[in-house]
């Protein structure tokens, strides 16, 4: 992805967000050299920020997604099971631009249709070996209710409603009818080593730098903040 894209995406992205009367924290609207000259190593240590990612597709409009972690804990924490051991997101998923097919080895997460269009969860569980399994149907909680549907089920969120995925619960989504809105719940995140995409897949996008950042992305912080 050019950085000028990113760029664009993030700005729409900042305005998607705020149009839902939603504040994002302060370290959200940090230009690189302020973020560089603060003490920053909460923030990038658990990579808290920006994320823009088009899965390797090279079309981020049929394939991508934005996001920002507002709050992660850390591994340590999760394994001893005391301390900071949750996350939370806020996701943009545009009109038909698919999150595609993938689980997490370790991470449980609500997915939150927080405003918008209607969320589209397309939902697999696993083989005895991890794997997608492409004929067993699949047990999923939403808001207190569990619902089961066929594997490749495509479960319809309104508005409001969430959906409890666990490790093995194979998901990809997009949104229908207009842009969502998405709220992320979870354990401790950690994008770089949790996904396991089907097919595989890159989960962060390679940047050509045609210009500068207006934001970091979480990606961005071990080279520019080094």
């Amino acid at each position: 992805m050019k950085r000028s894209s990113i760029n664009d995406i993030l700005k729409s992205a900042d305005d998607f967000i705020t149009s839902f009367k939603v504040a994002l924290p302060p370290f959200a609207h940090l230009s690189p050299d302020q973020l560089r000259d603060r003490d920053h190593g909460h923030i990038t240590d658990r990579r808290l920020g920006w994320d823009i990612t088009d899965y390797g597709s090279g079309d981020f409009a049929r394939m991508g997604l934005a996001l920002f972690t507002l709050r992660n804990g850390t591994l340590a924490e999760l394994q001893q099971g005391r301390g900071m051991v949750y996350a939370e997101k806020l996701l943009i998923s545009r009109v038909h631009q698919l999150s595609p097919m993938h689980t997490h080895i370790v991470k449980s997460e609500d997915i939150i249709n927080r405003g918008g269009g209607t969320l589209v969860v397309e939902l697999y569980g696993s083989s005895p070996d991890g794997r997608r399994d492409p004929s067993a149907p699949v047990t999923v909680m939403c808001d207190g209710i569990a619902r089961t549907l066929p594997a490749g089920g495509k479960l319809q969120l309104a508005p409001g409603e969430s959906v409890t995925l666990r490790p093995g619960d194979w998901h990809a989504f997009w949104a229908e009818g207009a842009d969502c809105l998405i709220g992320e719940v979870s354990t401790v995140n950690d994008d770089e080593t949790d996904n396991i995409f089907d097919p595989p897949l890159p989960r962060f996008a390679t940047i050509d730098e045609d210009t500068a950042p207006w934001r970091l992305l979480v990606s961005d912080y071990r080279l520019h903040l080094a």
